[in-house]
């Protein structure tokens, strides 16, 4: 049962992912306003929230500002990973972005080794070299290629893994009086405070009817579509959550990668992006790595039980 449970847990995660990189990226090529589509994401996952908590469907967290005060940091780091990913979709081709994403189990043996002090073993070292040269080949050969879109899509990596480092920390902390859905929805809601103040200094309301209007565009497609995302965006992140509370931030990490796969397949042939043959060697070469640290990750516990 636990492992249908997990299976339909990650089938759920891939879907709406797929929605979500489908929907925003249209969204996003119409309104090329990064700050004010993220705030649109956390305040639609706001409402979700505090519709959950009101009706009851999730139980109302009793929660300390002590608990808050620890909270913000993983706040922080979620704003700004959904911001840089958001940053780079709106700059270079789905594939891109996520090719550069796959660099994620780098940076979680990176931050896992320097926070939680776990060392990786010489062979899991080994198996990043792929993933990293894989994704500077597909940087070489990608007809979408900018620099803002490759930065932010790497930021995108640090921040992230760094949000599942620290969660995880926190959750051995916080268990009995926390669980992993309240913690994300509170995160949520802080993302959506924390940036709201940031797009009215920055870009300014980008998303009103009159502006939308102005622009040209449809109103309610753009507004059906970032609704569509906004929504997606939600749920597969609270089911991520619901599986990093099942299984180790390297499980997840590969579950990630996968996810990887299947969304770059499918955008790839949604959007008929323009993909030349080293370019998907590139891609191939750094997801093939992904599977090879994956498998060498499992074998770790091996020697400790002999």
């Amino acid at each position: 049962m636990q492992t249908l449970q997990l299976g339909a847990l990650f089938g759920l995660w891939y879907l709406f992912n797929i929605y979500f990189n489908i929907y925003n990226k249209q969204v996003l090529k119409a309104l090329p306003y990064p700050i004010n589509i993220t705030t649109v994401q956390f305040a639609v996952g706001t409402v979700i929230a505090l519709f959950m908590w009101i009706t009851g469907i999730l139980k109302r967290p009793k929660i300390s500002g002590a608990q808050l005060l620890a909270i913000l940091p993983l706040a922080i780091v979620h704003t700004m990973g959904n911001l840089f990913t958001n940053m780079s979709l709106g700059k270079v081709a789905v594939s891109f972005t996520h090719t550069i994403k796959a660099m994620e189990p780098f940076f979680s043996v990176l931050l896992s080794a320097l926070f939680l002090g776990e060392l990786p073993t010489p062979w899991v070292v080994l198996s990043l070299l792929p993933i990293v040269g894989g994704v500077g080949l597909a940087s070489l050969t990608e007809a979408s290629f900018n620099w803002a879109g490759f930065w932010s899509a790497m930021a995108s990596n640090v921040t992230f893994q760094s949000r599942n480092v620290l969660s995880k920390k926190l959750m051995v902390k916080k268990e009995e009086s926390l669980d992993n859905i309240n913690l994300f929805s509170i995160i949520t809601v802080m993302s959506f405070f924390l940036l709201a103040p940031v797009t009215l200094l920055t870009e300014g309301v980008k998303v009103s009817p009159a502006f939308v209007q102005s622009a040209g565009l449809n109103l309610q497609t753009i507004y059906t579509r970032s609704l569509i995302a906004a929504f997606c965006f939600h749920a597969y992140q609270q089911v991520s959550y619901m599986i990093l509370a099942r299984v180790s931030p390297v499980t997840h990490s590969v579950g990630n990668c996968v996810k990887r796969v299947v969304v770059i397949v499918t955008s790839v042939l949604f959007f008929r992006t323009p993909v030349s043959p080293v370019n998907s060697l590139g891609t191939g070469i750094a997801l093939a790595g992904v599977f090879l640290y994956s498998q060498l990750k499992r074998l770790k516990p091996k020697p400790k039980a002999a």
